[in-house]
């Protein structure tokens, strides 16, 4: 048989063979290679730079978890938000990669001791010192997901866009023609003739007949018409509709407590004060003068004599100091003690313990029913998201709302209600769903269409599905329902009117030659001399801050009218009074410095696009999508 088969191997027809599974070996084993041959496999080409997908993955990823550590638990990312996310990462990449060519064309660098010096000079990367600390900034890395390669090229490209930009915005100036008049412009102020017209003051009209507020209903259909409403059935799948499948023996809180023991009590926390100098002699000077009576300040002193310094580290557990040695020295003195000289890559260090919070640990006695209810929710939430795949999966095949629901033994609410969540009684409908997941419901309630077939959708811890079965439309109520409110509305709309009337009678006499105080005396009203005052409304006192714009954009002797919070109010200018830049240095500088800065910001943005547009940007849009690690 094995002769045989070495024959067979010796013919063509057995190399053939051998050869084609090669080939196909090595084909499937490359496939990603022989597939994109000859296809540009970067997702973005800036000049003859290539920004590779994963880079620009890893960028977005880094942007996501910044974000995400910035909004805490209100940051819940959807596809839209990942796309954004994923395209301003993408932008910062491009602008890094054209500022870095446009250093390389005019010859500009970022020496390694500059960079150095940079990477020294942040104050996040510094330990309990004040120092460079290699442990935070090896954190640091670890956190960001950065080599420190990669991390040194984002700091000389930030030294090189300090240079190119430094010198971009250094062509700046605050012009005097306009920083003067500016702010003249601002710092104005002007004096006002002001009368006020209140609705309250108005007559009372007569009393309105029932076809006039009929016809003041329709006119008004938006204020007296019922708001839309959804005849829809939810089905709620959450850990509280489950809380009775769900049991929760002594063992397992036993076994709880064990794994949560740490979340149950609190570690020893020490008051520190902390001395660092480079060498064992300072530090044992400090540490007798320490013990000897001596205060933190004159700790300090002494530590800066000696090239070092000292500071109140406030109260920490062990885990927060970071060097094992530290740590020890620290946590084994007795309150009140001062530590023996610690050696560490950072120097001496010295420490007194000002007080000591001993760690505190609650039984489970105290947490039985707190841990009883984490632990039944945890189990629950297992169980919902199993329950909802088999729901979901019973909708996709055709089961209707109330099948399902009876199935899997689900709380169905059937209800007529508004985007408010109420009935057509106005009575609050209950939903079977927690309170911060109320607003969420309601409104994909009124997002769904009529007829579409219900699917499951997670919301918080719970899942929801929603049929819709009717909307009923806005409606004019019932003139019987709303005739008080009619009433009252139409007598305040009577009043308004004839307060504005009676304004605008006050306005046109001035426009027709006569004071502001002559045309209120004959209607009977009082005007009142008001300012000067400023554009601010802060600081316009009891000028109606409605009429503070147009004041300023009415001439000396003019009036102008403004409706109020309670009514109306006609207002005359009687002076402006003009600001001398030159009066007031300080000012000047502060609007001399607000300029420059914002001509700086227009000119490095135009400078970037620029940039920008000459360095042959190509981006691939079929990788976009693949941006975000979607």
């Amino acid at each position: 048989m094995l002769t045989a088969m070495r024959r067979l191997a010796g013919t063509w027809f057995a190399r053939l063979l051998f050869l084609l599974l090669v080939a196909s070996f090595a084909i499937w084993g490359i496939e990603d290679v022989v597939r994109n041959f000859g296809r540009d496999s970067a997702v973005v080409r800036v000049g003859d730079s290539a920004i590779e997908l994963p880079e620009a993955q890893m960028a977005a990823r880094r942007e996501m978890a910044r974000i995400a550590r910035q909004l805490g638990n209100r940051f819940e990312p959807d596809d839209n938000i990942r796309r954004a996310v994923g395209a301003t990462a993408l932008e910062r990449l491009i602008g890094e990669r054209v500022l870095r060519q446009e250093a390389q064309r005019m010859g500009i660098v970022a020496p390694a001791d500059v960079v150095r010096d940079s990477v020294f000079a942040i104050p996040g990367l510094r330990g309990l010192d004040g120092s460079f600390s290699r442990q935070v900034f090896d954190s640091f890395l670890r956190g960001n997901e950065l080599s420190e390669g990669q991390f040194l090229q984002i700091v000389a490209d930030d030294v090189l866009r300090q240079q190119l930009l430094g010198a971009v915005r250094a062509g700046s100036a605050g012009p005097d023609a306009m920083t003067g008049p500016l702010l003249a412009w601002a710092l104005q102020r002007r004096t006002a003739e002001v009368v006020r017209v209140a609705r309250a003051d108005m007559p009372e009209p007569e009393a309105p007949t029932e076809t006039q507020l009929r016809r003041y209903q329709e006119n008004n259909a938006a204020r007296f018409s019922s708001p839309e409403y959804r005849e829809a059935s939810v089905l709620v799948l959450s850990p509280e509709t489950l809380a009775g499948e769900v049991a929760v023996s002594d063992a397992d809180l036993e076994q709880a407590y064990e794994a949560r023991r740490a979340a149950f009590g609190t570690p020893e926390r020490r008051a520190l004060e902390q001395a660092v100098v480079p060498n064992e002699a300072a530090a044992r000077a400090i540490a007798e003068a320490w013990r000897g009576g001596a205060d933190l300040a004159a700790i300090e002193a002494q530590a800066r004599a000696a090239d070092g310094g000292a500071a109140d580290l406030g109260l920490l557990d062990r885990a927060a100091l970071p060097i094992a040695d530290v740590a020890a020295a620290a946590f084994s003195a007795e309150p009140g003690a001062v530590t023996d000289p610690v050696r560490s890559a950072f120097g001496w260090h010295v420490l007194k313990v000002a007080r000591v919070e001993p760690a505190t640990q609650r039984s489970l006695a105290e947490v039985r029913d707190q841990l009883r209810r984490e632990v039944a929710h945890d189990r629950a939430l297992d169980v919902a998201y199993e329950r909802a795949n088999r729901v979901e999966d019973a909708l996709a095949g055709g089961a209707s709302l109330a099948e399902v629901g009876t199935r899997f033994s689900l709380p169905i609410v059937a209800a007529t209600l508004d985007a408010n969540g109420r009935d057509q009684a106005n009575a609050v409908v209950a939903l079977p769903i927690a309170e911060a997941q109320r607003a969420d419901l309601l409104r994909a309630v009124f997002a769904a269409r009529q007829g579409d077939a219900p699917r499951m959708t997670e919301m918080g811890d719970a899942f929801v599905a929603i049929e819709v079965r009717g909307v009923v439309p806005p409606a004019l109520r019932p003139f019987e329902s709303v005739e008080d409110a009619l009433r009252t509305a139409y007598v305040a709309d009577a009043r308004r009117r004839a307060a504005e009337e009676k304004a605008a009678g006050l306005l046109a006499a001035v426009r027709g030659g006569k004071t502001l105080a002559e045309a209120a005396a004959e209607a009977g009203l009082t005007g009142e001399a008001m300012g000067p005052f400023t554009r601010d409304p802060a600081l316009a006192g009891t000028v109606p801050q409605e009429l503070i714009a147009p004041l300023f954009e009415t001439k000396r002797g003019e009036a102008t009218m403004a409706e109020t919070r309670d009514g109306f109010a006609v207002a005359q200018v009687t002076g402006i009074v003009p600001f001398d830049p030159a009066s007031d240095a300080a000012a000047l500088g502060r609007v001399r410095t607000e300029i420059e800065q914002s001509m700086q910001e227009e000119l490095e943005q135009q400078f970037a696009a620029a940039l920008r547009a000459r360095s042959n940007v190509r981006v691939n849009t079929q990788m976009l999508e693949q941006v975000t690690g979607r």
